[in-house]
């Protein structure tokens, strides 16, 4: 199977595929006659993994990671464990999401107080409520 037809296949570009196989997340297709890479079915397998796998939120890093271990295959801990992990990187994002929430609700009262009120309204947060995400 030809670039073009496995872009059209995935909703890709041939682009996205080419930089996967420079990047090292796609092996790349032997040449047929014709100068033409031919892609296997290994390859659309191995693309539709990615596209999964980015779709979930991983990094090409952490794909890499994963593909560089073993023939390029992943086995079932492996997944287990990445999917752990992503788990966990969800959780904490969603605890600074919530914490962001607060705050802005909060901001949003103190606002809406104060301006009934006529009063100007300092946005300047307290030091110590900094996170440290912004320190």
């Amino acid at each position: 199977m030809r670039i073009s037809e496995i872009a059209q296949q995935l909703g890709m570009t041939t682009s996205a595929i080419r930089f996967y196989e420079a990047s090292g997340l796609l092996p790349a297709g032997p040449r047929a006659l014709n100068g033409y890479r031919d892609y296997g079915s290994e390859a659309l397998k191995r693309l539709r993994m990615i596209q999964l796998a980015q779709r979930l939120g991983f990094g090409l890093e952490q794909l890499r990671g994963l593909f560089e271990q073993g023939d390029g295959g992943l086995s079932q801990a492996q997944v287990l464990a990445g999917l752990a992990q992503r788990r966990q990187e969800i959780a904490r994002l969603r605890s600074e999401l919530d914490a962001q929430e607060q705050e802005l609700i909060h901001l949003q009262q103190q606002c809406e107080q104060q301006w009934a009120q006529g009063l100007c309204v300092d946005l300047t947060p307290p030091r110590d409520a900094l996170s440290p995400l912004r320190r």
